[in-house]
């Protein structure tokens, strides 16, 4: 495994890390949610990212009680939650300090921690002060219950008020950033984020395959017993597929059988190739998928300079700005 640091924060994370979202509590059971969870940290994955709103709460009470029975050292994993959507009344969600401090207590009841590593604003608030979740976040550190905050999908200018409100009141900013990222999503980090990288954002990206289109699984038809078929997901179905889409997947998985590796392996060393980001966050239905994601860590190096315009060609999408 490798580890990098998140942004110019002294902790370091596994530059793959293991995701809940839309597994644990509701696709798969208890006893999958655990196989997978130990065979990522024997593997050397050191960070787990959940949220609140995950299976309404329920993914994140199941990874609470993996985390009591493997009985790990605390020091040698990291655990996130999110706060959002908590609820359906008013000081149920948002970015209020009433919500963002409640929420916090109630990840760490469910996830039966002391403390949370990280702790991320899940969306932005536009009905609170950004000067009021700063200080929220900012207690909630001082209190020793969270160790560094971060934002999701949150717009630059956004995250640069935050950090020039912690700046003018001597508070701490927020240390990460968790954006989508793959080959079809990539100007936040590969453009809209550069100012930020300046002052120390570290990043850990989300749906490295699209929701599985990158997997190279739906190049031919759809196939029965994916996510698509929760009810619920309509929508993700409906933004994720598009023939044009496919056709770019069919092309790059001929580079990936060139290469000796999976379509998936490709799509998620991508990722990893981008230095700013600091940990790819994978999701996994059954272990077999992990072993193979992680796995192809050791073909890191086959993405060269040659590969990667390769790719290039073939996404025809790369922003303004380089990255590699």
């Amino acid at each position: 495994m490798l580890y990098r640091k998140l942004g110019k924060a002294g902790v370091q994370v596994s530059v793959f890390s293991l995701g809940s979202w839309l597994t644990f509590g509701k696709q798969i059971g208890d006893t999958t949610a655990e196989d997978c969870m130990k065979y990522a940290y024997d593997q050397g994955i050191n960070f787990f990212d959940n949220a609140e709103i995950y299976a309404k709460g329920e993914s994140e009470r199941v990874m609470g009680r993996i985390l009591k029975k493997m009985e790990w050292s605390r020091d040698t994993f990291l655990v996130s939650s999110k706060v959002f959507w908590g609820g359906d009344l008013p000081n149920q969600k948002g970015l209020s300090f009433k919500h963002v401090t409640e929420a916090c207590h109630a990840a760490l009841k469910r996830l039966q921690v002391d403390y949370l590593d990280l702790y991320f604003c899940h969306r932005p608030d536009y009905n609170t002060p950004v000067e009021e979740t700063v200080w929220a976040m900012n207690t909630l550190i001082r209190q020793g219950k969270i160790l560094y905050w971060g934002t999701s999908e949150w717009p630059a200018d956004r995250i640069m008020q935050a950090h020039m409100v912690a700046r003018q009141n001597h508070l701490i900013g927020p240390t990460m950033e968790q954006p989508q990222y793959n080959m079809f999503h990539r100007n936040k980090i590969e453009d809209e984020f550069q100012d930020l990288y300046e002052i120390g954002l570290g990043t850990t990206i989300w749906s490295p395959l699209m929701s599985g289109l990158l997997s190279g699984k739906y190049n031919d038809k759809m196939p029965e017993g994916t996510r698509f078929d929760i009810q619920g997901l309509e929508w993700l179905k409906d933004r994720v597929f598009a023939e044009k889409r496919i056709q770019k997947v069919r092309d790059l998985t001929v580079i990936a059988k060139e290469l000796g590796i999976s379509m998936a392996q490709l799509a998620i060393l991508w990722c990893a190739k981008n230095e700013k980001v600091s940990t790819v966050i994978l999701g996994a239905s059954k272990v077999s998928q992990l072993e193979e994601n992680i796995k192809g860590l050791e073909f890191l190096d086959k993405l060269t300079p040659e590969v990667m315009e390769k790719i290039e060609a073939v996404l025809a999408n790369k922003p303004k700005r380089d990255w590699f």
